[in-house]
């Protein structure tokens, strides 16, 4: 049977990506036992894995894959059929250690390794049309890591290392909309080059196609639209999952830096000696803890009557002191720690709290830190102006609304937390900031107050205001506090849109 070609059949064909090949992640060593045994340990920074039986074939192909990436026809060169399943075996259990090397076609140049994240990384590469639109994922970024500049996304299970300038010049020109052929000229790529790369960035995720509309997936799509990029970077690394540094409590800096104190060295000031209350009086006027958290809600209103003294040193007392010091003997591995009354990961206890005052009967106007051992105000800074631009920024964040009394400004410690914890370390200082938030909340309701707090705040201005140096102790936390106005409704039915689900026999707040 005759058939007709088309111009299409006819022209060349596109060239398709060449395949990856095997390549350990950086870091990892083949350690072999001694005397010719049969037992072969790949060792990687963060995981081992021990293989055996490793023998002839086999431990000749580790040894190649141990010197670097090669071209596959050289990695398994004399090795029969059944030990090349074999070691492709042992490449397969140890894919956690495994990168995929993109050569440069006919020799061993390395373009481009791509090393996974995570336990289960797959991709496959893509062929990339000549005619196509490429660009950066939205979510891609480069940075320097253990000496080389790697791509990452929070999108992608794996990092690319651009081993070659070559691949690093095209990952730059990637930050604009570009045709293949633009990216591999800036790149000084040929056009095989050129569609290795592409294609195996495209394939991971770290770059993306225009569709047709000229429109790319990480803009476009509505859940990613949905994300900011600094969001889903930081969900995905203080989580298990999708990152394969060392990870947890595992006390990077021991040996090498002193830890931060418990107990942050009170500044030098004037200092407020304040209300201490006992379990009785507290006992005596207490709502219960049902009460508290049924009737809480956030007030931006505030009373005629200014707060006083006396509740501002009830509310700090219950929620922030120090109850307790545990110092370790010496040459002891235990941590210096202390207690308060809200919970803290690792009783790391790195958050401290500044207290500026508007109006507070017994109490001047001022900036002052709250000592949680000696339990007073120490005057940190008498400018109005200052108080001024703090009170104003807290009252932006409720959109002009409020004017409180009092503003609790919550810093962090961070070497505190970081000295012992990595990755997670400013993560789990947020997670104590809302913990903070919880406690200020039930005990400004207890206390019959007026409680809010913010989503934001100015870190860098209250660090000047406060005299701190921003990368040791700055803001992560606003709180505001004052009186509340005596015909304010704690409690009632609920307003219109709202209905009642569970329990509705129980009062709600009318400002959830």
């Amino acid at each position: 049977m005759q058939t007709t070609q088309t111009p299409s059949d006819t022209g060349p064909r596109p060239l398709e990506p060449a395949l990856a090949v095997p390549a350990f992640t950086g870091g990892v060593r083949v350690l072999f036992a001694p005397g010719g045994g049969d037992v072969a340990t790949l060792a990687g920074p963060a995981t081992s894995l021990a293989l055996r039986p490793v023998r002839d074939g086999v431990r000749t192909a580790l040894e190649r894959l141990a010197e670097g990436p090669r071209p596959a026809e050289e990695l398994y060169e004399g090795l029969r059929p059944a030990e090349r399943v074999q070691f492709e075996r042992v490449l397969d259990r140890a894919r956690h250690l495994v990168a995929h090397a993109v050569l440069a076609r006919g020799g061993k140049r390395e373009l481009l390794r791509l090393e996974p994240v995570a336990r289960e990384a797959a991709y496959a590469p893509v062929l990339v049309p000549a005619d196509a639109t490429v660009r950066l994922s939205r979510f891609a970024f480069c940075r320097t890591r253990e000496g080389a500049l790697v791509l990452e996304s929070p999108l992608v299970t794996f990092r690319a290392v651009l081993t070659d300038p070559a691949a690093r010049t095209l990952a730059a020109a990637l930050g604009e909309p570009g045709t293949p052929a633009r990216l591999g000229a800036d790149a000084g790529l040929d056009a095989a080059g050129t569609t290795d790369v592409l294609g195996h960035l495209v394939g991971a995720g770290f770059a993306e196609l225009a569709d047709e509309d000229g429109a790319f997936a990480s803009d476009d799509e509505p859940v990613l639209r949905q994300w900011d990029f600094h969001d889903l970077l930081f969900h995905s690394r203080i989580r298990s999952g999708r990152y394969d540094d060392v990870f947890g409590a595992v006390y990077p800096h021991r040996g090498a830096i002193e830890p931060r104190p418990a107990v942050r060295p009170v500044p030098e000031g004037p200092a407020v000696p304040l209300h201490r209350p006992t379990r009785e009086e507290i006992a005596a006027h207490d709502p219960s803890l049902t009460t508290a958290i049924e009737t809480r809600r956030s007030i931006r209103g505030y009373g005629d009557q200014e707060m006083t003294a006396r509740q501002l040193g009830e509310f700090l007392y219950r929620v922030a002191r120090v109850r307790a010091h545990y110092t370790p003997e010496p040459g002891s591995d235990r941590d210096e720690v202390v207690s308060r009354p809200y919970p803290s990961g690792g009783q790391g206890y790195e958050l401290e709290l500044y207290v500026t005052v508007r109006r507070c009967e017994g109490l001047a106007p001022g900036i002052y830190y709250y000592d949680p051992v000696g339990h007073r105000l120490v005057l940190r800074n008498e400018e109005e102006a200052d108080r001024e631009s703090l009170f104003h920024v807290a009252s932006r964040a409720t959109g002009m609304e409020a004017r409180p009394d009092v503003l609790v400004t919550v810093t962090a410690r961070f070497q505190r937390m970081s000295w012992k914890y990595r990755a997670i370390a400013y993560a789990t200082t947020l997670r104590h900031t809302g913990v903070l938030y919880q406690t200020m909340y039930l005990v400004a309701t207890a206390l019959g107050l007026a409680p809010c707090a913010l989503g934001n705040g100015d870190a860098d201005m209250s660090a000047r205001v406060l005299g701190l140096d921003y990368l040791q102790e700055s803001s992560v936390g606003d709180f505001l506090l004052g009186s509340r106005r005596p015909d304010d409704s704690v409690a009632g039915e609920p307003g219109e849109g709202w209905r009642m689900l569970n329990s509705p026999e129980w009062s709600l707040p009318e400002n959830p």
